[in-house]
């Protein structure tokens, strides 16, 4: 743990002010570089164990608000929501309580025997403490509708109140249709956040996912650690989802299937093809649920550096980075989740990007971009999304930072999903010009497009993507390599923490990627496009 005296974390909020203020002008200034001396301390500071891991609902993310806000001041920011820098944020933690819950599942006129964490595991999907089900059941295949692959898994059967049953994951592509929902990379359509908002669509009761190693792509402990375990976070209004979100073991999906008569294998494989049709099942998911609910306030934290240009000022592009990590947690000698990498890398390399950026303004208006409780769900870019801070209309792109380089300079960047997007174009002639390439492309097995800030944007029609770090390092590459496959140990651990021998060129060097993209963003004659037929370009296009 690293330990600060009283003493030491003034001097710190001393030196980072001090940081916060050019030592001379440069309004004539017209391509900002991005020093490291001022991210270094920040990432210094964030990811100290004062900040105590910038938990949701927790002291720490209290501080790190506090702080941020204080460098926006500092810096020359202008705040982005009226005269305020932060955004409200309202959350709801849910605890399930199965110990006082009733809630079963009955199948060929039995009760199924089912312990809540090994066989399945639910929760509330709207917030609600107490809920009562009697309600039927349907498998719904994937439960995908996507017009633009001519799939429809509900074939208009109406499941309103109904439990829809569904497996995640895409359809798999066959030998005559190999690119179909993007042959082995995953879609949205794969990911079981986006079969929770379908199924509140088609105004269903509930959600329960049948889950497999293979489909999910990681084993049902990641799921029950997440579900059976700790206080789970969620949106308080707004998008909340339906009455019943939950999963179920392969095992306890045959076990329901065979009790409701039908034979899932085959059920399976009929969701593989485009005639599929829901499957009314005998059987139903009765009792009381309950589940232990707070309601928590957090924040978003934004600050405005003008456009130039008195027409194209109206526009913006945002730069994100989540603040929070998970806080204090656990019992021992350290308990402390620092996240230095993941993602106080990120929060400082906004802060260093934005003390360069507002003695040079671009034509189009920037905004930088603190967002909460990435780590519960990408809840703060879900809570902006839904009531942004400039509209949606006119943001012309969204270019996210999340656990940065912290080993050394690359010879490339990586910019996957930008190729969406007119952004990748652009991204490919800023590397050109810093003499970078483009990082290959690399088939998105685990949906990772679809995992972080950026995404909400998107959804929201805005050329977006994360700025991740490049692999080609100029310096002692197997080295960097050693260090960057050692962090894999350290991710969401209590030894995520900063080092001070770290060699922040590339991080410095990120940051600057993303500054020099963003301004090529905000200076060109108009706003970025979708490639033709993408899915999220269509939002952009209805609005």
């Amino acid at each position: 743990m690293q330990k600060m005296s009283p003493s030491f974390v003034a001097s710190a909020l001393a030196i980072s002010l001090a940081l916060a203020f050019p030592a001379h002008a440069q309004q004539g200034k017209t391509a900002p570089v991005v020093q490291e001396a001022p991210l270094r301390a920040h990432l210094a500071f964030l990811s100290n164990d004062v900040l105590e891991g910038r938990g949701t609902g927790q002291r720490g993310g209290d501080l790190t608000v506090a702080y941020l806000e204080s460098q926006a001041a500092a810096l020359g920011l202008k705040p982005a929501n009226g005269n305020s820098f932060r955004q409200s944020v309202k959350i709801a933690g849910v605890k399930s309580t199965p110990a006082e819950s009733t809630l079963h599942l009955e199948a060929g006129g039995q009760t199924l025997p089912l312990s809540f964490g090994q066989d399945w595991v639910w929760a509330p999907g709207d917030a609600k403490p107490v809920h009562s089900f009697d309600n039927g059941m349907v498998f719904v295949g994937y439960g995908i509708s996507a017009p633009e692959e001519g799939w429809d898994d509900f074939k208009g059967v109406d499941v309103s109140g109904k439990v829809v049953v569904m497996m995640v994951n895409d359809p798999q592509p066959t030998a005559e249709q190999p690119n179909r929902f993007n042959g082995k990379g995953l879609t949205y359509y794969g990911r079981w956040t986006y079969k929770f908002e379908e199924a509140k669509r088609r105004g269903a009761a509930g959600v329960l996912l049948i889950h497999t190693d293979a489909t999910a792509s990681y084993g049902w402990s990641v799921v029950q650690n997440s579900w059976a375990g700790p206080e789970r976070f969620q949106l308080a209004e707004g998008a909340v989802g339906s009455g019943l979100h939950g999963w179920m073991t392969d095992a306890t999906a045959r076990s329901l299937f065979k009790a409701a008569g039908q034979d899932l294998d085959a059920l399976r494989a009929g969701a593989e093809r485009k005639d599929f049709k829901p499957v009314v099942l005998a059987a139903k998911v009765s009792g009381e649920m309950k589940a232990a609910v707070r309601l928590l306030e957090q924040f978003n934290v934004a600050g405005i550096v003008p456009g130039s240009d008195p027409k194209l000022k109206d526009e913006v592009v945002i730069y994100s980075a989540h603040w929070d990590h998970l806080g204090k947690q656990g019992t021992g000698a350290d308990t402390i989740f620092n996240g230095a990498v993941d993602n106080a890398s990120g929060s400082a390399a906004l802060l260093a990007m934005a003390k360069e950026a507002v003695h040079s303004p671009a034509r189009r208006s920037q905004m930088f971009l603190w967002v909460a409780a990435e780590e519960q769900g990408l809840l703060g870019s879900a809570a902006y999304a839904t009531a942004p801070l400039w509209p949606m209309a006119k943001t012309a792109a969204n270019l996210n930072l999340d656990s940065l380089n912290f080993v050394g300079v690359t010879r490339d960047i990586g910019t996957q999903g930008s190729e969406r997007t007119e952004l990748g174009k652009m991204a490919e002639a800023t590397a050109k010009q810093m003499g970078m390439r483009i990082s290959e492309a690399e088939p998105d097995l685990a949906g990772g497009y679809f995992r972080s800030d950026h995404f909400n944007f998107a959804k929201g029609g805005v050329p977006a993507f994360s700025i991740e770090a490049g692999h080609d390092y100029v310096k002692n590459p197997a080295a960097a390599k050693k260090l960057v496959d050692a962090y894999s140990a350290r991710y969401h651990q209590v030894s995520d923490e900063y080092d001070a021998s770290w060699d922040l060129s590339g991080m410095t060097q990120q940051a600057q990627f993303t500054l020099n993209l963003g301004r090529r963003v905000a200076d060109a004659p108009a706003m970025p496009t979708w490639k033709a037929g993408d899915a999220f370009g269509k939002v952009r296009a209805a609005k």
